[in-house]
């Protein structure tokens, strides 16, 4: 039988998170995670509004120069008649 060289149970026991044994430790623990993620959140809104308002005063100002033109564009003049549907035979 072949061992491996490289054992998993070593890099769970690395990886997996422990709470701490005494309770005042896990409660600051608790609260340090809960004021980081206030603070993620606060400056997620934060950034997400900013972008926002930027992007509305770069429409209002880049359209402010501009005047609208006498013609809406996308507007195709021309001649048009109605071609009618021919008549299909009543089917029996």
């Amino acid at each position: 039988m072949r061992t491996s060289f490289f054992q998993f149970g070593n890099v769970r026991t690395l990886l997996e998170p422990r709470k701490p044994r005494h309770p005042l430790v896990r409660l600051a623990v608790g609260l340090a995670g809960l004021a980081i993620l206030a603070v993620l959140i606060f400056f997620g809104v934060f950034v997400g509004a900013a972008m926002i308002l930027v992007g509305v005063t770069w429409k209002l100002l880049s359209r402010a120069g501009k005047r609208e033109p006498a013609t809406r564009r996308g507007v195709v003049e021309g001649q048009y008649r109605v071609v009618r549907k021919p008549a299909l035979p009543l089917s029996r």
